[in-house]
């Protein structure tokens, strides 16, 4: 194994770690990952059930520690500033996450939860919140479907909407990176396929960080590929030499489905 054999393993990228570890207790669940992540661009991280994947992005925006027991090692860089020496809060704020299951907030209406975050942060401009809830959710391709009805809670959207008004909260309080921890795996085909367009249209704007068990879902949507096993980081690399040159053997094995 070569870990970090391959494209910006280590270097400037907007989000970079540097020999990062992460324990439950005394369970080791990732160790000494070397990783960057390039602006305006779409990593996927990709490996079997219990590698390391959703503790690796939970890390990213210092969602890891609110879990009890719970402890890291090593650096993340964000603009080469490591985010565990500042607020935790104004890091969430700058790297924004959306996870695998839709969770708007059940009694809010649908304005209200895209602008749970700007009032959390203490804005109170109502002109400004309304440009930002527009904006966001036209960001989330979302504004079209709920733009009559905003005041209806938004428990009420479908499951691939409620997906988006939680993309659309993300966005509103201008984050730099997105993470994404399986976003569409609780959706249909068509609402999936919703989510992987709104992912491209994404990143040109932002550095985008996704999560997948779907192998095919990640070479549709990522520029590069990480592959994880063991909590370890085996291979780094451009998507289509991931999927067709991969250079480690286990690389190989998992993408032609010896296991997994």
């Amino acid at each position: 194994m070569t870990e970090g054999n391959s494209l910006e393993s280590s270097g400037t990228g907007k989000l970079v770690t540097q020999d990062l570890s992460a324990y439950y207790g005394a369970k080791r669940a990732i160790e000494s990952v070397n990783i960057s992540f390039p602006d305006k661009s779409v990593t996927a991280i990709i490996g079997p059930s219990g590698c390391g994947k959703s503790t690796l992005i939970r890390c990213l925006n210092r969602i890891h520690e609110t879990t009890p027991k719970t402890r890291v090692e090593g650096h993340v860089l964000l603009d080469g500033q490591d985010i565990y020496e500042q607020d935790a809060v104004s890091v969430r704020r700058r790297v924004g996450m959306v996870f695998q299951k839709p969770n708007p907030f059940p009694t809010m209406s649908i304005y209200d939860n895209v602008a749970a975050g700007l009032r959390l942060n203490g804005l109170r401009d109502r002109k400004e919140i309304d440009r930002r809830i527009i904006q966001s959710l036209k960001g989330a391709a979302l504004w079209d479907e709920v733009k009559e009805i905003l005041d209806q809670p938004g428990i009420r959207l479908s499951g691939g909407q409620q997906q988006r008004l939680c993309i659309a909260r993300a966005l509103a309080v201008e984050p730099e990176v997105i993470l994404m921890d399986e976003p569409a795996s609780a959706l249909d085909p068509i609402a999936t396929a919703k989510i992987e367009d709104l992912v491209f249209d994404l990143k040109k704007q932002y550095a985008v960080i996704i999560v997948t068990h779907n192998m095919q879902q990640a070479a549709r949507v990522a520029d590069q590929t990480a592959f994880m096993y063991l909590g370890k980081l085996i291979e780094f690399n451009d998507t289509k030499e991931i999927f067709e040159r991969p250079r480690e053997k286990l690389t190989e094995s998992y993408i032609t489905g010896r296991f997994g």
